[in-house]
Parts: C-alpha cells; structure tokens; sequence
C-alpha cells in the first residue's frame, strides 16, 4: 500500500500545462492580452485590488472571478466596437493570487501557493510531514512525536461551507474517483488522531499499549500481547470502548472464535479501546 501510494505521488507530481479554462483569475495576477493584427491592443497588464483592469480603448474591465477563457469572451464582444471581428486571446503570464491555506494538528500547517492547476491529492502529497492513522506502525521513518493525521475527519473549507469530507479512500486506499481540484482560498483542515492506541490487559502473556491500525482486531491485539495466559477465561474478553461521554462494553468469547471459528466473536477495535481478559483459577 505504502508503495503504491508514493508511485501515485510521484506520478501526479509530474508538472504539466494548466487548462486555462480552470484556472479563476484572481487580484494580482499578470495579464497578456492580444487581439490578432492589431498591435496597439496588445498589452500586459497586472489585475488591480479592485479585481478590474485597464484596457486601451475599453477602459477598466472586471478580471477577477472569471476564466481567461470567460475573459476573452468578454473582451471579444467590448472590441467589436472598435475592431471587425476581433480575435482576442489572454494568457496569464503569472500567478500571485492563488492560495491554499492547509491546517489542523494532524500535519504542519501552512499557507501554499498553487503555480498551477492542483487537486486534493497532489496537495496531499506535498504536504508531508504526517503519518497516515492505520499504517504509523508500518512507516518506519516515522519517529515516536510523529503527527498521526485523522483523514477521516478531514474536510476542505470553501466559501465558509465544508466539502469533501474524509479523504481516507482517496489518500490512504487510492481512490482517485474521490479526488477534486483545489481552487484559491481553500482551507484544507487535517486534524490529529487524538487517541491512537489500544490497550491490552488483564490475562495475556505481555500486557501492553498497541498503535491502532486500520482494521485491527481483538485477536490481533490479543496475539500482538503474547496470547493468553493458561488461567485466562478466554470466553470472558472484553473490549471497554469510550462512545462519546458514554462508555459502553462489548463482551467477547473469545474461546468460541477460536475453538469454534465463530468469526462474530473477532471484532474490529477504534482507537481508544480497553482490551481487557479477565482471569481464573479453572
């Protein structure tokens, strides 16, 4: 899995030619702007806080929020009186105003600046500086303080309004079908993994704090913990799990799963859980 998602990176990382109908002109950005056979038209000019900018001929025309595609149509229609059909091209020659603004404990917050048109991915790969919850322990670069992003409480905050929320299919299980492009001003929001462990107890041969895993089961844990110890009552596990401010218990037989293949029994656990195997004399 880690390996197929630094190749999907690395791909995706290859630069390549913008669309220009993607990209939304914004204040600050540099404007070429011509109309075929005729020279005096031809300018560059830079969009105004004012989101206008100042054409000879036309005077000030609105930029921002628009395509330069949207634009040339604009401008086609304002110079039809003054050329006879007029061709008229624009072509952002730099980009200023384009930002992405990435947050939350779960990576290293910061301000980005998008030179070209990007989608979540992209961004996801390089952001960095985290390790994804469900494979901490694999990554073995990923020191005892490393960040543990929660990406299934991600979201991306646009115009004051969430989408896309959970970025887990699409960054951890490489589902591109989950991926969007990221426009200016953005807020991507990556909180940490709060509690990452389970905790194992009681009648086991090591008893002992797991990193959670995507997926874990009782019986992994049990079995990571050394398995049980010969007075342990195997059909008197239970897990002690935290829902909110409420705390519940889910009874275990564990000695069914396993004498019997009753697979109900191996239950997956959430970050947080209590693993606890209560002890016997017979």
């Amino acid at each position: 899995m880690k390996l197929k998602l630094i190749t999907l990176c690395l791909a995706l990382l290859i630069p390549y030619i913008a669309i220009a109908g993607d990209y939304i002109i914004g204040e600050g950005d540099g404007l070429d702007i011509s109309v075929w056979g005729v020279k005096e038209l031809n300018v560059s000019v830079r969009v105004r806080p004012d989101g206008k900018i100042t054409i000879p001929g036309l005077g000030d025309v609105k930029a921002t929020g628009v395509t330069p595609l949207e634009l040339q149509a604009t401008l086609g229609a304002k110079f039809k009186e003054l050329v006879k059909n007029p061709i008229v091209t624009v072509s952002v020659r730099e980009i200023t105003n384009s930002k992405v603004y990435v947050f939350g404990g779960g990576v290293n917050s910061g301000v980005y600046d998008l030179n070209r048109r990007t989608t979540l991915l992209q961004l996801l790969c390089v952001i960095g500086n985290s390790t994804v919850s469900g494979a901490a322990n694999r990554n073995t670069s990923a020191g005892a303080g490393a960040k543990v992003a929660d990406y299934k409480k991600a979201y991306i905050l646009r115009n004051g309004k969430k989408l896309k929320q959970d970025f887990y299919k699409l960054f951890v299980d490489g589902d591109v079908s989950e991926d969007i492009v990221i426009e200016t001003n953005d807020a991507i929001f990556i909180p940490q993994l709060l509690e990452k462990n389970i905790y194992v107890l009681g009648a086991v041969n090591t008893p002992k704090v797991i990193e959670y895993r995507e997926g874990m089961t009782i019986m992994e844990a049990v079995l990571e913990s050394g398995g049980f110890t010969k007075f342990a009552k195997q059909n008197d596990t239970e897990i002690l799990r935290k829902d909110g401010k409420k705390e519940i218990s889910i009874s275990i037989k564990a000695k069914d799963l396993i004498n019997d293949g009753d697979l109900e029994q191996n239950v997956k656990l959430k970050p947080g859980d209590y693993v606890v195997v209560k002890e016997g004399l017979f």
